[in-house]
């Protein structure tokens, strides 16, 4: 089982999210600035944020919550 893993590039402002150790097929930016990754069966793999700084308040600071069933 792969774990979600959260990168943030400062130097090109870009802030990654990878669902999925599986190498991505094909990139599609649905929105502008949102790139959605997927693998070769049209899963959603990762997602990278363009411009994060602008997008959010601080894309160096991450929280995480686990919601019970």
């Amino acid at each position: 089982m792969s774990s979600m893993k959260i990168t943030y590039e400062p130097d090109v402002d870009v802030l990654r999210i990878i669902f999925s150790n599986v190498p991505v097929e094909e990139s599609d930016e649905d929105k502008p600035g949102v790139i959605l990754d997927y693998d070769n069966v049209g899963n959603i793999v990762g997602l990278e944020i363009l411009d994060a700084s602008g997008r959010m308040e601080n894309p160096r600071s991450v929280e995480y919550a686990v919601a019970n069933p």
